[in-house]
């Protein structure tokens, strides 16, 4: 993005034109990137003298300026002095005190005795004293475009520039997910909106329009919230097809700008990822609850749902384990009255799904979200998994013996080892579903299931005082993991010799 002083837009109409550049202007960017090219062993002042007689020639003095700002940001500047600057000036200002500096004779003095004291020369000193200013750093690598790339990168900038200042963004892309996805990381306010069957044909078929705000007049707008709309459109310009239409305070007057996917060329475009969630607590909400053995999946940002005209992206979703269920979760931190009031309409209007909503305790809304068929989950600083756990473990119940319904009295694996983890995933259902179900032909041992033909088999080959090694061994044969619950159905226990391992104590079943 450049600074405001280098924005570059056509007022003509009343409305807001960025003032891209083509290649038409890639000669002058060559000409900004030889002159840095040139100048690298130079200081920034003496650089900078170049740059000037460069615009005096050109007839955009803001382009060329634009220009530079880009490579600036590319190049790499060191400090060159035969001394540390601030230990020079320390050392310069004691001795000045005390020889007390009015004349050149003074000052040569004063130059010369704090040399003495660094065991360098007054010249050395003197270089020394301000070489960590700005204009004294030194150009000493250009890691740069060619002019091509400068142009485009330029007029991505230019455009980011022009929506530092928006009050409100509206986009719709051929990736909308994507889009939303950005915009909820960057934590900017905003909503999806259905557009009418006759507007889809318009970008890429899409039907939905993200509608980004600025923030609320209870807060002012914030350099940090318009670098995050300059942020955005980085993402907005990495889809295939888009159109994005703002409004922008231009000094008091609204202005509309509008932007599509002609005007800007972004290749390899970074999307938005250094932002993961939307704020620490649903960081550490995600972070703790997958570290969760639980039969649920924590799903980020998944499909949308319709509310009335509008469109809402839940947070998150936990899907069952097993297939078949979802419950979506919304974390509502704190926002300002109009902005919670407008996202409890949208939840009004989301019919005919599980949702549990986690609202900040101070925002005094929980009763709202109940009576709009939501379970709420009232929390202070962080999410409770507690809380959540036990909001989710109706459906567990629920989803578990509706999975019983459907599974049959009696069951026979055709396997002679079978692990209930194994058998449950097959029938898509979860291991407790399967408490209630005889296996007239197997017996349970642990979390196993085990012909009787193969427990008499291991009875023959195992015995007391054989090492616990041998005996896993064995058990490996038949693919038997859990070798605890094995060797105490056949009457074993384990003693431990030391550091020489364990051995098989007690009577055998047979």
């Amino acid at each position: 993005m450049l600074t405001k002083d280098l924005l570059r837009v056509s007022r003509r109409g009343g409305g807001y034109r960025p003032e891209f550049v083509d290649s038409d202007r890639e000669p002058l960017a060559a000409r900004v990137i030889g002159c840095y090219q040139g100048h690298v062993g130079d200081s920034r002042a003496t650089l900078r003298e170049a740059l000037t007689d460069i615009e005096r020639e050109s007839d955009d003095f803001k382009l060329v300026r634009g220009f530079a700002k880009l490579l600036d940001r590319e190049a790499t500047w060191a400090v060159r002095a035969p001394l540390e600057p601030r230990r020079a000036r320390e050392t310069a200002f004691r001795a000045a005190e005390q020889v007390g500096v009015v004349t050149e004779t003074e000052r040569a003095a004063a130059l010369s005795r704090a040399g003495d004291r660094l065991d360098t020369t007054a010249d050395a000193v003197a270089e020394s004293l301000y070489g960590d200013l700005e204009r004294h750093e030194v150009l000493t690598a250009l890691d740069t475009w060619d002019p091509a790339d400068l142009v485009e990168q330029y007029n991505l900038s230019l455009a980011q520039t022009a929506l530092f200042d928006a009050t409100e963004v509206r986009i719709r892309s051929d990736d909308p997910k994507r889009v939303v996805s950005a915009v909820k990381r960057l934590r900017l306010l905003y909503e999806v909106q259905q557009l009418p069957p006759e507007r889809r044909r318009e970008v890429g078929g899409t039907d939905r329009e993200v509608v980004v705000t600025g923030p609320d007049a209870l807060f002012r707008s914030t350099r940090r919230y318009g670098t995050r709309f300059a942020r955005l459109f980085r993402t907005v310009a990495g889809t295939a097809e888009w159109r994005l239409s703002a409004t922008v305070d231009d000094r008091g007057t609204e202005r509309a700008l509008v932007l599509t996917d002609g005007d800007v060329s972004v290749p390899g475009v970074d999307p938005v990822t250094e932002v993961s969630y939307d704020s620490g607590v649903e960081a550490s909400f995600a972070r703790r609850f997958e570290a969760l053995d639980l039969p649920w999946e924590l799903l980020r940002e998944p499909d949308a749902l319709a509310a009335g005209e509008h469109v809402v992206i839940p947070d998150f979703a936990f899907d069952w384990a097993h297939g078949g269920f979802r419950v979506y979760f919304e974390i509502m931190g704190f926002w300002t009255p109009e902005y919670v009031a407008k996202k409890l309409s949208r939840l009004a209007d989301v019919d005919d799904v599980a949702m549990l909503v986690a609202v900040d305790e101070s925002l005094g809304v929980g009763e709202e979200i109940e009576a709009r068929d939501h379970r709420a989950l009232c929390y202070s600083g962080d999410v409770d998994l507690k809380t959540v756990r036990s909001a989710l473990r109706p459906y567990e119940e629920r989803l578990v013996a509706d999975a019983v319904a459907d599974l049959p009295e009696r069951l026979e694996p055709d396997a002679d080892v079978v692990t209930l983890a194994d058998l449950a995933a097959n029938r898509g259902v979860s291991e407790a579903a399967l408490d209630q179900v005889v296996f007239p032909d197997h017996e349970r041992v642990g979390h196993t299931l085990v012909r009787p033909t193969v427990l008499e088999e291991l009875d023959d080959r195992l015995s007391p005082g054989m090492h616990l090694d041998a005996a896993e061994t064995v058990l490996d044969e038949y693919s038997l993991d859990d070798s605890s619950s094995v060797l105490s159905t056949l009457g074993y226990r384990v003693e431990w010799e030391g550091l020489g391992g364990g051995v098989l104590r007690g009577d055998p079943v047979g």
